[in-house]
């Protein structure tokens, strides 16, 4: 812990790069390198936070303010008018936390506990919500795909009544969980072995939002810098949006997740990872519909059939994997490929 602590000195130097306009690849690079100490701190803070309220709410917590720095920076870029990039950044944020980060969670637990059990009410509320998040995707989609709509006017129209019907199943979602069926996602979590916090509730509180706070600025920075940093490279605008975005900007989710699977905490990791990718599809997505109209740059839900048909393969195998409410290696490894074979596919998109 001491050397990460000691990697957060490239938070400061991040700054003072990206202030004195220094070239695009130094940005980035010092960006991305405080991003990861960073989702450590944020990693631990939940682990605290979990213990004074439970791995539904530790969860809930940690993929909101995790989901907060890329709502921030997709709302910045949607200012731009980099529609397209807010849209691919949306469907690779999900495509990110259902296969690489659960898949890096089922591995990591996996390799340290044979078999790790998952909480069957969580399984089954995230399951439902991933599939309701599906609808959201193709819908919009396949409005567009059939109505004759070149200026994209009734697409747009049509994706603000399908963003606030997906916030309504989001909020129904919290009340069910976690107020008229509370005690029955409680009971089995309460079948696994309890963590005392070490930290008072307070001071978990503080760190996490201050970690969060601070991984939503240095991800703004490293997002300015990755247009320019990434031509370079030659990489194109959709594996930059699908890709390389997300995995940066999941770095704190990821963290949590796999820090939640090694101390045999699968419920939170599930939560962390499956509960961040309905988030965004579910909320983020939706707010940066509205944020559109606000900001006078219309966005849609109508993505490209290759980013939905992504998304729902995504789906089918995240869901397929947690069904049985047990977690192995052998899991994981299967999610990490998809995800390789997905980012192979994007790359010469």
């Amino acid at each position: 812990m001491k050397i990460l602590y000691g990697v957060l000195i490239f938070v400061p130097i991040a700054i003072v790069a990206d202030v004195m306009h220094a070239p695009a690849i130094v940005i980035f690079a010092c960006s991305a390198l405080a991003i990861i100490p960073l989702a450590g701190v944020l990693g631990n803070a939940t682990e605290e936070l979990a213990g004074h309220t439970g791995p539904t709410l530790g969860g809930l917590l940690t993929s909101t303010l995790g989901n907060f720095a890329e709502l921030v920076i997709a709302g910045f870029a949607l200012r731009a008018g980099l529609v397209d990039l807010v849209k691919a950044s949306i469907t690779g944020s999900i495509l990110g936390n259902l296969l690489l980060v659960l898949g890096a969670a089922q591995l990591a637990g996996g390799l340290k506990y044979k078999t790790q059990k998952i909480n069957p009410k969580i399984v089954g509320m995230n399951t439902t919500l991933l599939n309701v998040a599906i609808v959201g995707l193709v819908l919009p989609a396949l409005f567009h795909a059939l109505h004759p709509d070149p200026q994209r006017v009734a697409t747009v129209n049509m994706s603000e009544g399908v963003s606030a019907l997906l916030i309504l199943g989001y909020l129904l979602s919290i009340v069910y969980s976690m107020h008229t069926h509370k005690r029955l996602f409680h009971e089995a979590a309460a079948e696994q072995e309890g963590h005392e916090s070490t930290w008072s509730l307070r001071r978990s509180i503080v760190t996490l939002v201050a970690a969060a706070v601070t991984v939503g600025v240095m991800s703004e920075i490293l997002v300015s810098a990755t247009e320019e940093a990434v031509q370079s490279l030659g990489l194109s605008e959709i594996f930059v949006g699908l890709i390389v975005i997300p995995i940066i900007g999941n770095a704190a989710e990821n963290s949590s997740a796999v820090l939640m699977a090694m101390k045999n905490r699968m419920d939170l990791g599930v939560g962390i990872a499956i509960g961040s990718s309905v988030q965004v599809a579910l909320v983020v997505a939706p707010l940066l519909v509205f944020l559109g109209v606000l900001l006078g740059k219309p966005m849609d839900l109508a993505f490209s059939m290759m980013e939905v048909v992504s998304v729902v393969l995504a789906v089918m195998v995240a869901s397929s994997v947690i069904r049985d409410a047990e977690s192995d290696w052998l899991e994981g490894a299967f999610l990490l490929i998809a995800y390789a074979a997905i980012a192979v596919a994007f790359f010469f998109f």
